[in-house]
């Protein structure tokens, strides 16, 4: 179970245990480091692709259509479905719908 500050670990009949978040929850849940980063990276584009088809109010017949892949493919994307996207099919779909990705990156301390 996650936490705010922490991930909590708890045994059967222990008190849970609580450590300090890494701010990626893929690495809390024990993904290693290069495969958490991307993780990371494909769900935050996931979810600004779901936000801007809720907030454009388009149908998953007319997203496919903006996308050019299959109403099925956007119902994978709906669904969550993070193993079925490159980060590069992302970016091209958010930007057929006019959504603009900047990277930024930085150092790890």
């Amino acid at each position: 179970m996650a936490t705010r500050r922490g991930v909590v670990k708890k045994s059967a009949g222990q008190r849970p245990q609580v450590s300090k978040s890494t701010g990626n929850v893929f690495a809390d849940l024990g993904f290693d480091r290069d495969e958490a980063e991307h993780l990371r990276i494909r769900s935050a584009l996931m979810a600004t692709l779901r936000r801007t088809l809720q907030e454009k109010e388009l149908t998953q017949a007319a997203a496919a259509a903006v996308f050019e892949v299959s109403q099925p493919r956007v119902s994978d994307l709906v669904r969550g479905k993070i193993d079925l996207f490159s980060i590069d099919a992302l970016v091209d779909m958010l930007a057929r719908v006019g959504v603009r990705v900047d990277v930024r990156t930085s150092v790890r301390s």
